[in-house]
């Protein structure tokens, strides 16, 4: 395996020295180390993958230098547009160096929402016209797979992707504070998930959002005796679970439609806030568990806590929105918010942190969507 520092060095040899991303499990080592080493604002943790693009295009344009742009396979989907209309060399040919983590590569075992991406990982690349090389997992390939990306990159003024396997980069233990030296709350995005679902009645609908928080609603779900709420957990699809659910309030308006949301989801599409309070559901809760980190690939930080969510929602047409960061303030919340016209949108500051021993969805995915399905068309 290789050492994050000694890639990133690697890179600065060739003038690589600006990177922007959006994280992956597979490169949360290399992140760590990125977020340890940089500068400020030579490291930018990006809404999303397109927007990495965008934004290492724009270092180009300014520097002459490339960027280089990290992602887990899956945010190829966001890259796309910005990769073919922008840096693509019949357009303005900006050379653009892209960090793949390869979930679902065939004969691997992963997550069922990685296994189509992994499968055509590399098709879609050869599609999208872009070179590429799987990152080798020594330090004599890594440094002769970065020249030659390079050399592609300066002769032919366009990306080159360098896709990573699992284990290629060796653990990095971070040197960034831990939680008792940041201004976090509490209590845990488990504690105030189990509160949330004390509330439901066995009417209500929870969608939830991909990572952990889907993950512990799904075990808590298992608990529960008797009735229980309709319950889809998003497992791919990062940032659209809030769509989903108002796709679902839109139709079932005598339902209450709960989202339960992520910090680092809903700033990876929040043009999806103003849609929904144009669309103004009366019985959508939007429910944002804000840890100010992308907790589930590997704990990068979000800007979660630099900017107001709950005022970007109220701009953003939803009538009733609070904060909260305690779980007394939850329970009064919870129960004032079913009084209130939707949508409502709750932002609940938790710390970050989960059990060693969280499970994951031990169902076929079609299984819980004929199941929710089913609870749907029920009177």
């Amino acid at each position: 395996m290789i050492e994050s520092d000694d890639f990133i060095g690697v890179l600065a040899d060739q003038g690589i020295d600006f990177f922007c991303g959006v994280s992956d499990s597979l490169l949360q080592d290399f992140c760590a180390c990125l977020e340890d080493s940089c500068k400020k604002n030579r490291h930018i943790i990006t809404a999303n993958e397109g927007n990495a693009v965008a934004l290492a295009s724009g270092h180009y344009l300014a520097t002459g230098c490339p960027g280089q742009v990290y992602m887990q396979n899956s945010g190829l989907g966001n890259a796309v547009n910005p990769l073919l209309s922008l840096a693509d060399a019949g357009v303005y040919g900006i050379p653009v160096l892209l960090l793949i983590g390869w979930r679902g590569e065939p004969g691997t075992a992963d997550e069922p929402q990685h296994t189509a991406q992994g499968r055509i990982t590399l098709e879609l690349l050869q599609t999208l016209g872009i070179p590429y090389r799987i990152l080798p997992s020594d330090s004599t390939g890594m440094r002769e797979c970065v020249d030659q990306a390079c050399e592609y990159m300066k002769t032919h003024r366009g990306p080159f992707a360098l896709v990573v396997r699992k284990n290629t980069f060796c653990c990095y233990v971070s040197r960034a504070v831990s939680d008792k030296d940041r201004e976090v709350p509490g209590f845990t995005r488990e504690k105030a998930i189990k509160i949330i679902m004390d509330q439901m009645g066995p009417e209500d609908v929870v969608v939830s959002t991909t990572g952990k928080a889907s993950r512990e609603l799904f075990e808590y779900m298992k608990s529960l005796a008797g009735k229980r709420p309709g319950f889809l957990p998003v497992v791919g699809s990062m940032g659209h679970a809030s769509s989903i659910a108002l796709g679902i309030a839109l139709e079932h308006n005598d339902r209450t439609v709960f989202c339960i949301d992520g910090d680092g989801s809903i700033i990876m599409h929040m043009g999806s806030l103003g849609i929904i309070g144009h669309a103004s559901p009366k019985n959508f809760v939007h429910i944002v568990m804000n840890n100010g980190a992308h907790e589930s690939v590997g704990g990068q930080p979000t800007v979660g806590f630099f900017i107001g969510l709950a005022d970007i929602a109220k701009a953003s047409g939803y009538p009733n929105v609070a904060r909260v960061a305690s779980e007394g303030e939850l329970k009064c919340q919870l129960e004032a918010l079913r009084n209130l016209d939707g949508p409502v949108f709750l932002e609940i500051r938790i710390c970050t942190g989960s059990r060693e021993n969280l499970g994951r969805p031990d169902r076929s995915l079609m299984e819980i969507k004929k199941e929710f399905m089913e609870f749907l068309q029920q009177q």
